[in-house]
């Protein structure tokens, strides 16, 4: 089995159960790959051998059999740049907080290593977004969101007016500091925070969310993931910004965006344990009573 390793700097907290995964992993014939960006950071606190090979991001292909994602769901965000439409399922090993993409916390890497090793897993199919202008395809080829897309400000304390057509029919003008076009993957991310609903991973939906609307009765939309949705901006400033999950360009207001599903998803490897309820319980803390 050839594995990819993606990850960040992580807190020194974490330096235990890292070290564990690399000597679990390492007494596996596996064949080990680490991305050349996180090789330095990691290499002070796991032994650099033989096992243990170098890739950089333009040499990312479908050879690999699974990519380990290692810190929070940032860091499986900017993953999915990395795996993008060769199909090969990520693996998140949460050193972050919250963790809904990664999912695997430090008590769960033994058995996420058996799992692998014995291919006992599921993939789960996660869709993505993809973001066009007016005048071509922005991000250079990035242009996908895994979580959100976010219209958003740029450089004042105004508002920005955000007209929205869905299939080119006219939904609204939202006069708000911005929006977010939320994936149901990113229904518990930013679009969560402003309010809006939860949606299973595997729903063939977008959100529409307002960010601080001026006008309290607009609320979030679901929208059938078939949908075309085209924004435009009306904005005092000379740009504004478009987020696709983690990564931000600055948009003149004359540039239309057009918002449709992904032409490919990404697969999220889990454990046959986890399911995405009990993810959700846990980490919203349902039905806990904070008394006690």
């Amino acid at each position: 089995m050839k594995i990819a390793i993606y990850g960040k700097k992580f807190n020194e907290t974490f330096v235990p159960a890292v070290q564990f995964l690399f000597s679990r992993l390492k007494n596996q014939a596996l064949d080990l790959y680490i991305h050349d960006g996180f090789a330095d950071f990691l290499f002070r606190y796991v032994k650099p051998d033989d096992k243990l090979k170098l890739f950089a991001s333009k040499d990312f292909s479908s050879q690999f059999d699974v990519l380990l994602s290692i810190g929070g769901d940032g860091t499986f965000l900017d993953a999915v740049t990395l795996v993008k439409q060769t199909g090969v399922p990520i693996l998140g090993i949460n050193t972050g907080r919250l963790g809904f993409l990664s999912i695997i916390s430090r008590e769960e890497i033994s058995g996420a290593v058996n799992a692998l090793i014995n291919r006992d897993y599921v993939l789960e199919d996660r869709s993505l977004l993809s973001l066009l202008t007016d005048e071509g395809v922005p991000f250079g080829g990035f242009n996908f969101a895994l979580n959100e897309l976010t219209v958003i400000k740029k450089d004042t304390s105004s508002m920005i007016t955000v007209q929205a057509y869905i299939d080119g029919a006219y939904l609204n003008s939202y006069w708000a500091d911005g929006i977010i076009v939320a994936t149901p993957t990113g229904s518990t991310a930013y679009s969560l925070s402003c309010g809006g609903p939860i949606l299973a991973p595997t729903a063939p939906n977008f959100i529409i969310t307002p960010i601080a609307p001026h006008n309290l009765n607009v609320r979030p939309i679901v929208l059938s993931d078939t949908s075309e949705i085209r924004l435009k901006v009306e904005a005092r400033d000379e740009n504004y910004l478009v987020a696709l999950d983690s990564r931000s360009i600055a948009f003149d207001p004359s540039t239309e965006l057009i918002i449709k599903k992904a032409d490919f998803s990404i697969k999220l490897l889990k454990l046959k344990s986890e399911n995405f309820y009990n993810t959700l319980r846990a980490k919203m803390m349902w039905g806990m009573d904070r008394r006690n």
